[in-house]
């Protein structure tokens, strides 16, 4: 009898090893299938333990580890693992992944767009250069840090002080896209050990998305909990407009280069959809670029063709900003005055901090909202109305 019971526990001891193996939890190997359900990378040394929560942001994905790293993915660029301070690096590492060491501090700071993100979620002191100088800055806590000498101007993005980045101790360099079009500058940061982040923000197809990467610098500045809190509060501002039912009053957004050329959004791009959010529908709805390409140029005819019955023209003024009247949009292109929009007087240009402000896109659907549902818009921030 006794003899029978040994064996039933010998084979259930059997059946529970086995089982164990075949869903990979015995030993290390735990972690790793659970990264790899999850689409986190697997990490020699380190136990997967969960992800960031995203609802809007398609461009990156963070996951976290034990021992309070974090492994965050730039998809389509590269993958950077912020290692905790007196933490080390593990060993066998992939050798695609990024070092970031904290206390990641003496940002140089290239990717404009970020820097109210900073600002908003209090971590204005891991920035200590930047690639604009005071007066190019419409972001006023920049403003301020830099005329406090709080953070100093170290060269434009494509120019940058090498020698300053060295001396400053830097331990992180942020760059918009702009920095593959001087990929050498980015590789001479490399070689300076110093690593290089880049911002792929702009590429975000919901204006939210875009506001979103707060939470990947919230890893980088230990804000994470600011970041949430503030990127929450943004997202109660659109909501507002959840249950609105469209105006469908047609809307174009647009500047008009030095040679001419009328340059457009994307259909898929975040600024058409902030006007979808406001109420109203953009003029060019399956316009896209073979290379992903977010501003788009056309010839002036063409763009007539599709924009002259606009309801409401809007003008780029974060790119270009010589329009502030009717007539200054005029002297672009006598077409101009044929449009439906410039007739009607429904003509405005946005400010140029729109671009640099991407902490208040929900104050900014707002404003788009505010000129599709009234005749006469009051407390507009960052739209003014072109007489």
């Amino acid at each position: 009898m006794k003899k029978n019971k040994l064996l039933v526990l010998v084979l259930v001891l059997v059946l529970i090893i086995s089982s164990l193996a075949l869903t990979g939890c015995t030993g290390g190997s735990s972690a790793e299938k659970t990264a790899e359900t999850k689409g986190a990378p697997e990490i020699n040394g380190l136990k997967y333990e969960s992800a960031m929560k995203l609802d809007y942001a398609k461009g990156f994905d963070v996951y976290y580890y034990n021992g309070g790293y974090a492994l965050i993915d730039v998809h389509n660029d590269a993958k950077y693992l912020v290692v905790p301070k007196n933490k080390q690096v593990p060993k066998k590492l992939d050798g695609d992944i990024v070092i970031i060491k904290k206390p990641v501090k003496n940002i140089y700071l290239a990717a404009t767009s970020s820097m109210a993100l900073f600002s908003s979620m209090d971590a204005m002191q891991s920035v200590t250069m930047t690639s604009l100088r005071s007066s190019e800055w419409t972001v006023q806590a920049a403003v301020k840090a830099m005329n406090a000498g709080k953070i100093v101007y170290a060269g434009k993005y494509s120019q940058p002080d090498y020698e300053m980045l060295l001396d400053k101790n830097c331990h992180l360099a942020i760059e918009s896209t702009m920095i593959y079009h001087t990929p050498e500058v980015k590789e001479m940061i490399e070689d300076l050990d110093i690593p290089v982040l880049v911002d792929r923000s702009s590429y975000e197809s919901n204006p939210l998305g875009r506001t979103e990467w707060i939470k990947l610098y919230g890893v980088l500045a230990d804000k994470e909990k600011n970041a949430v809190s503030f990127f929450n509060n943004q997202e109660k501002l659109i909501s507002q407009l959840k249950d609105y039912k469209n105006t469908e009053k047609t809307v174009a957004f647009f500047y008009v280069t030095s040679d001419g050329k009328v340059v457009v959004r994307s259909s898929n791009d975040y600024i058409p959809a902030m006007i979808e959010m406001a109420g109203g529908r953009y003029v060019f709805k399956d316009l896209t670029d073979s290379d992903g390409k977010t501003s788009i140029p056309m010839t002036m005819e063409t763009f007539y063709d599709k924009a002259s019955d606009a309801d409401y023209i809007i003008y780029n003024g974060s790119i270009d900003g010589t329009v502030s009247s009717i007539s200054d949009l005029e002297n672009k292109d006598p077409l101009f005055k044929k449009f439906k929009a410039v007739k009607s007087g429904n003509c405005y240009a946005t400010g140029s901090s729109m671009y640099q402000r991407t902490d208040v896109v929900g104050n900014m659907v707002l404003d788009f909202h505010k000129i599709f549902t009234s005749t006469n818009p009051k407390n507009l921030e960052f739209l003014t109305k072109l007489e």
